[in-house]
């Protein structure tokens, strides 16, 4: 006990203090009595093998700079790190699904099937493309949320086959578009909807350059087109105005273009409405198709009453014809 005692006479300051968050602070009273706020302070700082305490010593300046450089030539040099290669950027644009593109229509189970269509599409992404799973996934998600409802199942399919030609286009998998045509297509038992997947797949087939593929796709097109009754002509319409927006500014084979050419002069010479006759003839324009289009046009002139409503209309669109450029002669 008297050895402690004489021990603890032989200090200056003796205390307790606590690290915190933020490291370990000298306590108030111990600053102020050795420290001079206004001159820099330097401490050689010693923690031995044991690390059962922190040793720091007071240095002068010139001390603490010789000090200071001596240890860092008594350091080992560090081990040079590798040079990390750098990752190739891909922006989010070239490999994040396009939801907006896929989920036209709603449908009950989208929130569930959205993260099975979004695995298979990074695995279509990855390289080299593990087709096997990918398609498992597609495959999984076409039998899996399955309603009672045909509409309702139309739109889960469609909206596959909007992501699986975006994984045509992106990741180039040609084969997928005789599988949609074959295992995914002859089950939508939506007119509508199965018009529009035969339209996506043919303007596919277009880009890619894939004509035998687009003749085909376009046959089954205008037979749908032809399904519908004579009674539904605003359908009929909408069908050759969806379909001309697909193929108009692409490049066509000579068998495209004349299934389109005989289909819509059929139409043009058959219906007795006036202005689904004119919608023939933009038809026609549309797909640079001068000469029938201009024929068309003085043949609805010249039915036309000359009190009727369409005269001025025709008559602009008859000269509009007459000026553009074409190949052959126009009809007079």
């Amino acid at each position: 006990m008297a050895e402690d005692k004489e021990q603890d006479n032989d200090f200056f300051f003796k205390d307790v203090i606590k690290k915190t968050k933020t490291g370990v602070t000298f306590p108030k009273e111990l600053r102020e009595a050795l420290f001079d706020e206004a001159e820099e302070i330097f401490f050689k700082l010693i923690v031995p093998i044991e690390k059962n305490k922190i040793i720091l010593e007071f240095l002068s300046e010139t001390e603490a700079k010789n000090l200071s450089e001596k240890i860092q030539l008594s350091k080992p040099k560090p081990l040079e790190k590798a040079p990390a290669k750098a990752k190739e950027k891909t922006t989010p644009d070239k490999i994040a699904p396009n939801w907006s593109e896929y989920f036209i229509y709603d449908f009950k189970n989208r929130e569930k099937v959205q993260p099975i269509l979004e695995s298979a599409f990074y695995k279509f992404a990855e390289t080299p493309v593990n087709l096997d799973d990918a398609m498992g996934r597609i495959k999984y998600a076409l039998v899996s949320f399955l309603t009672a409802t045909k509409t309702e199942n139309a739109k889960l399919y469609f909206s596959i086959i909007k992501l699986l030609i975006d994984v045509i286009e992106r990741f180039n998998q040609p084969n997928l578009i005789d599988w949609i045509f074959e295992k995914i297509v002859p089950n939508m038992e939506s007119k509508f909807l199965y018009e529009q997947a035969l339209l996506e797949l043919l303007e596919i087939s277009l880009k890619i350059k894939r004509y035998e593929k687009a003749e085909l796709f376009i046959f089954y097109v205008l037979r749908n087109i032809d399904d519908y009754p004579q009674s539904e002509l605003y359908n009929i319409f909408n069908s050759f105005k969806q379909l001309v927006k697909k193929v108009r500014h692409v490049e066509r084979t000579d068998k495209i273009d004349l299934l389109l050419k005989e289909k819509l002069m059929e139409y043009g010479e058959g219906v007795n409405d006036n202005d689904y006759k004119i919608q023939i003839v933009e038809f026609l324009e549309d797909l640079n198709y001068i000469e029938l289009a201009y024929g068309l046009a003085k043949a609805i002139q010249k039915g036309l009453p000359a009190d009727s409503v369409k005269v001025d209309e025709i008559r602009k669109i008859v000269k509009r014809l007459y000026t553009a450029p074409i190949t052959e002669d126009k009809i007079n």
